[in-house]
């Protein structure tokens, strides 16, 4: 792999404390994309991103609904941040009129943000007195990951709010996103999409973890965080079972999960856009792990979806298929139509093809 010192010494210019310093190192990580991008290391579109000598394959595949443009979008980012071990991977579902502008600028500022930000963090902590990364790596490495998301995702939300070219007052989008750094795989969710992972168990059976939670307006911890904000959470008469989140004296926006980026409308009535941050560590036992919009889920249980993709042969078109039998799937549910954009990533954590 190339070395990149001008660009590190930029990231590690960010460690000082002036915002000149915090500029050069998002500077440096843009820069950093910019050059995977030329050398097919980012992929922003539906495809397969397999780079030699990595263990990691990524299929990806988005499908528009019938309410217009695709407000879906992913990105597979291999050697993130030019390190040979690290893969950052996320799926964003735009919402409301400018919906797909808002889920395409969280992708192109997030993942050089958190790279930053982790960078940052990593070297404050390894410069602390206090700390003692050889005592116990692994909450430590733990602990920088989750503070960079939530450093990164709070300045993407300020960031986005500041555009004067995108309106995300009344529009919004979700962000699940992964980073697998070795043996390790970091998660960050907010909003409704899912990652579901793929293992086997003691009897050789292929079965599902869900690694997230989907954030929808009617779990109580969220519930209650609006209710205490002043916003409600309701159903419509014509959609029983479908809880949303409006404004105190309006039925408006009516969002059906309760974190995003933007919405800024309803922000200060118990939208937040802080992630829930979990690991795992990856065995020889784990295949692959599904990060899908609610979409799939809302019509594919997390069973099927494994089932599906491990019995693709070509693992190059695993989310397609995935995609499509949830297209399927709403097209019986809905008669005939597939109402929402659908969008899957199927990331797998070894070279070896599937048995």
């Amino acid at each position: 792999m190339r070395q990149f010192s001008s660009l590190l010494n930029g990231l590690a210019r960010s460690l000082r404390g002036k915002n000149s310093g915090t500029d050069d190192g998002r500077e440096a990580a843009e820069a950093m994309a910019k050059d995977a991008k030329r050398n097919d290391l980012i992929l922003r579109s539906s495809g397969s991103v397999n780079v030699d000598g990595s263990n990691n394959f990524a299929s990806v595949f988005s499908k528009r609904g019938r309410k217009g443009v695709n407000q879906d979008c992913a990105i597979v980012w291999e050697e993130f941040g030019c390190q040979a071990d690290m893969l950052f991977c996320g799926i964003f579902d735009g919402h409301g009129p400018w919906g797909h502008f808002v889920a395409k600028k969280v992708r192109e500022s997030m993942p050089s943000s958190l790279l930053c930000n982790w960078q940052q963090t990593l070297a404050q902590a390894s410069l602390d007195p206090d700390s003692d990364l050889e005592s116990d790596k692994k909450h430590q490495r733990f602990h920088i990951w989750k503070h960079s998301y939530l450093k990164t995702c709070a300045a993407v939300d300020h960031e986005l709010e500041q555009q004067r070219k995108i309106d995300s007052f009344y529009s919004g989008t979700t962000a699940l996103t992964i980073v697998r750094q070795g043996d390790i795989i970091y998660v960050a969710n907010i909003g409704d999409s899912r990652a579901v992972l793929a293992t086997t168990s003691d009897d050789g059976d292929l079965v599902p973890v869900q690694l997230t939670v989907d954030f929808k307006p009617n779990l109580p911890q969220e519930a209650e965080r609006i209710i205490q904000c002043k916003g409600r959470v309701f159903c419509l008469h014509d959609e029983p079972g479908v809880h949303r989140v409006w404004l105190p004296d309006e039925e408006s926006p009516g969002l059906a999960m309760s974190r995003a980026f933007g919405d800024y409308c309803i922000k200060d009535y118990g939208l937040i856009s802080v992630p829930e941050v979990t690991q795992r560590h990856i065995t020889s036992r784990d295949q692959f792990v599904v990060l899908a919009t609610d979409g799939v889920w809302d019509v594919v249980s997390n069973q099927e979806a494994i089932r599906i993709v491990s019995s693709t042969t070509d693992k190059a078109k695993t989310a397609k298929r995935l995609v499509e039998f949830a297209v399927q799937a709403w097209k019986k549910k809905r008669k005939g139509i597939a109402v929402d954009d659908i969008s899957a990533i199927c990331l797998f954590f070894h070279s070896s093809p599937l048995e």
